[in-house]
């Protein structure tokens, strides 16, 4: 088969970058060794989340940084034998969350996140997948007066630098609006402006759904098969040989596996983390944040689903679901939960940059090879603006949004 470009990664990351090329007239092909929407976008709080304008910095508060080391929280846990190979990003990690580099990172991180809801809207529009998609918003929920007084700063500051709107929701308030509480809260603040999608795995697969719809071609292959040819890439998958001109690596958290290969040795790491589905007599009316133990109450059609922080260790590493039992009892706190749906927690993995922003755009050493990865905690909320950005890019336009923040070559 021949295309004229070839993606490799069927997350939502690859699957709206497809897209992106359709529109613009591309043929293109679209490879993955598992169906569209079933590995790293299908583990997560379902969130479009347009008031994540700022990414998750590396803790310098050195009370934060020794409960992380003691592993005194729900939110962050780490293999200790990971922590060699992970010592060289962490580190870069660190420095980049200082406080003057980090402003300079969100500013650029913003202009990504702010354009997520109108580029999801025209693919959920045209993908028919409406029926998943609530557009009511997410909660953060304290559980004391002090939580609730610094959360409802924070939401100030974000309103004031970026135009991200919220609303305030006093404990009262909270306890009538979910009355599946079983826990008096401080109160919450309500994110009015993100979307909540009951089944990320199925938003993936309706995007995908379409793009086959629209004359696109998915096939089953080992993305490690991608050869350079004369005129271009080679992918050999199940069903054959594809040729295409150009090749984009979006395998999320594999994706360092393949560019190591190509002799890139960029400052990439993963975070893991788990879910778990449980029923509730009283499901709540939108996801919420348990503040104080940074685990989120997401309701999806399998039922409550909580999920963990980040865990740092190796990509093929045992699982260690330690979080997800604390986050379990955590969230039985303050909801009466029933018993869980599954055997064993979901483990998927966040594929990061020490830098906190994505990496989109061209290949350095390779011509007619693009990267797309790096998204971290959001490749579900920007897999279409920053497909939009790169389809751009790769077709000679000129980028809706200034793409040199996102340049590999920045490293």
């Amino acid at each position: 088969m021949q295309a004229d470009v070839v993606v490799l990664g069927a997350g939502m990351i690859g699957v709206s970058t497809a897209l992106q090329l359709q529109r613009r007239g591309r043929q293109v092909a679209l490879i993955d060794r598992r169906a569209p929407g079933e590995e790293t976008s299908f583990g997560n709080a379902g969130l479009i989340q347009r008031e994540a304008v700022e990414p998750y910095p590396f803790p310098h508060d050195s009370r934060m940084i020794f409960k992380v080391m003691r592993k005194g929280g729900i939110d962050v846990n780490y293999h200790p034998l990971a922590l060699p190979t992970l010592a060289s990003p962490l580190a870069q990690y660190w420095w980049w969350s200082s406080p003057s580099r980090y402003a300079r990172v969100a500013r650029e991180y913003s202009r990504l996140i702010e354009h997520c809801l109108i580029e999801h809207e025209s693919l959920i529009r045209e993908s028919d997948t409406e029926v998943l998609v609530r557009r009511t918003g997410w909660r953060t929920a304290f559980r004391t007066p002090a939580a609730m007084a610094q959360g409802l700063a924070y939401a100030e500051r974000l309103e004031q630098e970026y135009g991200v709107e919220h609303a305030v929701v006093d404990g009262a308030e909270l306890g009538r609006l979910e009355p599946g509480l079983n826990h008096p809260m401080a109160g919450a603040v309500h994110w009015t402006q993100p979307w909540s999608v009951r089944d990320p795995g199925a938003l993936v697969a309706g995007y995908a759904e379409l793009f086959r719809r629209q004359g696109g071609h998915f096939a089953s292959a080992d993305a490690t098969t991608l050869s350079r040819q004369a005129n271009g890439w080679r992918v050999i998958t199940r069903e054959g040989v594809i040729d295409a001109e150009q090749a984009v690596i979006a395998l999320g958290p594999w994706s360092d596996t393949l560019t190591r290969r190509l002799g890139y040795r960029l400052p990439l790491f993963v975070k893991r983390g788990y879910h778990r589905h449980y029923a509730m007599k009283q499901p709540l009316s939108m996801a919420m944040l348990d503040a104080e133990n940074g685990i989120m109450l997401a309701p999806m059609n399998r039922g409550l689903r909580i999920t963990t922080g980040a865990e740092f260790a190796r990509l093929d590493a045992r699982a260690t679901p330690l979080q997800s039992g604390r986050a379990e009892v955590a969230a039985r706190q303050i909801l009466d939960l029933g018993e869980a749906v599954e055997t064993s927690p979901w483990l998927g993995a966040r594929p990061c940059t020490s830098d906190m922003k994505p990496i989109i755009g061209p290949a350095p050493k390779h011509p007619g090879l693009w990267f797309h990865f790096g998204h971290a905690h959001q490749g579900f909320t920007l897999g279409p603006a920053s497909g939009r950005l790169l389809a751009e890019m790769i077709c000679g336009e000129r980028p809706y949004i200034d793409p040199a923040p996102y340049a590999a070559t920045r490293f």
